[in-house]
């Protein structure tokens, strides 16, 4: 239990014990990780129902579901989404991206992506049915299995920092597979929720896992847990889009 407190404590805002993290307890802190996206989706399927059951609209029931993974992660990975935006738009060399990713002012770039980035999120929301919630929740877990396999699996671009700490502390073939098994599990929910839809899902979301892997080779030189945050909420959007498109073509056919 000591890496599932690590991973919750670190990727989450849920209260856990204070626990020292030693190489011995982050051994296996990422195998956890991807259960934070299973309570973000329970979490956002039980709103759903509620906001349902109450007769509430279209954009209030989108603005909480916006809102829930934000408030259950704190914003670690939209933190990453914003500084990655800053580096990609900044056309700089390598180190000078890297020394972004580290600067706690939020420059232009961040703040315009964000707002787009959140309205597509709204309007996604806004058109999801009780399928393509059940999907996007599947999709939380989907997101952080593809995050923590490539936190074991990629090139580190500073070879410090709290990502490095995790994969060099990690058993990275144990949690390879653990990983492997979540991506089989998300991909066989995925299916059983809706073959087409869930299909579409699965594609999108491994399509993006590509397109980061060569991005944070390319433009970084290797990943960076700005760079993992920034794929988690691209993959998350990519997952939504996918479920309410063949959602909508589904009601014209």
């Amino acid at each position: 239990m000591k890496g599932f407190i690590i991973a919750f404590s670190m990727y989450s805002k849920i209260p856990m014990p204070k626990l020292e993290w030693t190489k011995e307890n982050m051994k296996y802190a990422i195998c956890y990780f991807p259960l934070i996206g299973a309570v973000i989706g329970l979490i956002s399927y039980g709103a759903y129902s509620l906001f349902n059951v109450l007769g509430a609209g279209d954009g209030l029931r989108a603005s909480i579901l916006v809102v829930l993974p934000l408030l259950v992660t704190g914003g670690i990975h939209m933190d990453g989404f914003l500084d990655t935006s800053d580096a990609l738009n900044s056309y700089g060399d390598r180190e000078k991206k890297l020394a972004i990713l580290k600067d706690p002012n939020a420059g232009a770039f961040a703040v315009i992506r964000g707002f787009i980035y959140m309205f597509l999120l709204f309007g996604l929301f806004s058109e999801a049915d009780e399928k393509s919630i059940l999907l996007a929740g599947i999709g939380y877990v989907y997101s952080r299995a593809y995050s923590g396999l490539s936190v074991v699996s990629f090139q580190n671009a500073r070879g410090n920092g709290t990502l490095a700490a995790f994969s060099q502390n990690a058993e990275k073939k144990r949690v390879q597979l653990v990983m492997i098994g979540y991506l089989l599990l998300s991909a066989g929910l995925f299916l059983m929720v809706d073959m087409v839809a869930g299909a579409a899902c699965m594609v999108a979301g491994a399509g993006v896992f590509l397109y980061y892997k060569k991005m944070s080779y390319a433009k970084f030189g290797g990943i960076t847990g700005d760079l993992a945050g920034y794929f988690v909420e691209l993959c998350e959007l990519a997952v939504l889009a996918a479920a309410v498109m063949v959602q909508l073509i589904s009601a014209m056919i």
